[in-house]
């Protein structure tokens, strides 16, 4: 029996990745579902005995890879995330393949190949760089970026230019998109990363769990915290913060 851990902090993606396993022509059992990091460090560091771990990169309290500075893994990971900057750090460890979301039940079988492979072959692929970088970028250039989104009112349904959005948030339950002119738009979508999956990573960042932030309408930064910082959207009297876990990639992509 192969024992799988996931680590995920979104419940559709959890079950998405249940389902595929139970698509498998394998043995499996899940031995623990975990959405945050502190629980996965506790969880891991009593339990050696696992086969190989199914990993999301941002989790609801940090970063993945916190944990697996914090834990030495001995099993294979397979990231799955919406993010491909994490490409590079993924396999400094034990990381064997990178899912870039959305991912179908076939590109999830190739990884779960290759995994079985290397838990034949005891060996490592030497082409593991230029392969993952390949469909990375293979990925990242067929996606189709959303250029405007559908929001339905008492009257019909209207539309709103990606470019006029100063930020997505989640807030109880619900996403909505602010525009240039700071109005409110209720969206269909039921997670952000349902959003950022059709936007360009260039143009907007997730600064924090529960919103994302267009690089054009970014008016200026200050210091919040020693690890945070504070960003005025240009037209919008509110502040937006950065979470610890993105401040220093908040800076590299401001930058770019």
């Amino acid at each position: 029996m192969i024992k799988v851990v996931i680590i995920e902090d979104e419940i559709p993606a959890r079950k998405k990745l249940k389902r595929f396993l139970e698509g498998i022509n394998e043995p499996v059992t899940v031995i623990a579902e975990i959405g945050i990091v502190t629980e996965a460090i506790a969880f891991l560091k009593t339990n050696p005995s696992i086969d190989l771990i199914l990993s999301d990169i941002e989790l609801q309290d940090g970063n993945a890879f916190e944990i697996y500075n914090e834990v030495t893994v001995s099993c294979p990971i397979i990231f799955t995330t919406a993010y491909n900057q994490f490409l590079m750090d993924a396999f400094e460890g034990n990381g064997i393949e990178y899912l870039l979301k959305p991912f179908s039940f076939e590109r999830f079988q190739k990884a779960w190949d290759k995994f079985l492979w290397l838990r034949k072959s005891n060996t490592t692929d030497t082409d593991l760089y230029a392969k993952l970088s390949q469909i990375i970028t293979g990925a990242t250039s067929e996606k189709t970026v959303k250029k405007r989104f559908s929001v339905p009112s008492n009257q019909g349904t209207y539309f709103i230019e990606t470019g006029d959005i100063l930020f997505f948030a989640a807030e109880e339950g619900v996403i909505f998109a602010v525009d240039k002119h700071s109005k409110k738009h209720l969206l269909t979508q039921s997670t952000l990363k349902e959003i950022e999956e059709v936007l360009d990573k260039s143009d907007f960042f997730r600064i924090n769990r529960s919103e994302l932030a267009n690089k054009k309408h970014i008016e200026r930064m200050d210091r919040y915290t020693k690890n945070t910082i504070a960003i005025k959207l240009r037209g919008y009297e509110k502040y937006l913060v950065t979470s610890q876990s993105n401040t220093s990639l908040f800076r590299e992509w401001i930058e770019e």
